[in-house]
């Protein structure tokens, strides 16, 4: 139970009861429904995201969208940011960056992702999403269960550190994905022509070869696969098994 008074581990398991496995849309507007006000769509605008954008701008275009600026994303998601916003509709979308003077002090020299990746995005993503947690208790987000073995257990709600996590694309395959995105005919991703299936920031993304995993090129050759967005309510990344 949060400083609030709402225990979203006891809400998070009555949702799941209602809405698990319910369609995308529905997740959505029940989300919406139960938690007036509170409710944010937090998006990498990557390979995936116009699924997930554009069920919500079906749902409601007015819901607030959260993009963590980290100041290290390839030029074409920020260009991609701005036309598939454009195409939407969305009418609120909000970068959120790291403060300036916890930058210069904790990652002065912009390098920290290559000796300590863990704080650079505790610093550079989880910090910022965090101060707007308040005000926000509630995220949709848009990871799949397919796409990593640390995923696949993912339920469609449940609590994290600061409120309560909801997954509507939780149980979608990669061809749902493309079939969604074919019939919407929602503008790609430029990288992913290139072969970058999971796009995060630049100095920590690599294209991904058939067969892997599509996170496989996150953070390649270390041991981490999350950037830490999506906690548990004991703190740590949710893992599988």
């Amino acid at each position: 139970m949060l400083d609030d008074g709402t225990d979203y581990a006891a809400r998070a398991a009555w949702m799941n009861r209602l809405y698990a496995d319910a369609p995308a849309a529905e997740v959505i507007r029940a989300t919406l429904a139960a938690f007036p006000g509170q409710v944010a769509v937090v998006s990498s605008f990557g390979a995936d995201s116009a699924v997930l954008l554009d069920l919500v701008a079906e749902v409601d275009r007015d819901t607030p969208v959260l993009v963590v600026d980290t100041g290290m994303l390839f030029a074409e998601t920020l260009e991609y940011l701005r036309a598939l916003a454009a195409h939407l509709e969305l009418a609120d979308v909000r970068l959120l960056r790291a403060e300036a003077a916890a930058l210069a002090t904790a990652d002065p020299d912009g390098i920290l992702h290559e000796t300590a990746p863990d704080r650079c995005c505790t610093l550079r993503k989880r910090a910022p999403l965090d101060a707007l947690r308040p005000r926000f208790p509630v995220l949709i987000n848009g990871r799949k269960r397919h796409q990593a073995a640390t995923r696949a257990a993912l339920p469609e709600f449940a609590p994290d550190h600061a409120g309560m996590a909801v997954t509507p694309l939780a149980g979608w395959s990669a061809q749902d994905l493309l079939d969604y995105r074919q019939r919407r005919a929602l503008p790609g991703h430029p990288l992913v022509a290139r072969g970058f299936a999971s796009i995060g920031c630049a100095p920590c993304t690599t294209p991904v070869a058939a067969g892997e995993d599509p996170r496989a090129g996150r953070w390649r050759g270390r041991d981490k696969t999350e950037c830490g967005l999506h906690f548990g309510a004991d703190g740590a990344v949710r893992r599988a098994g």
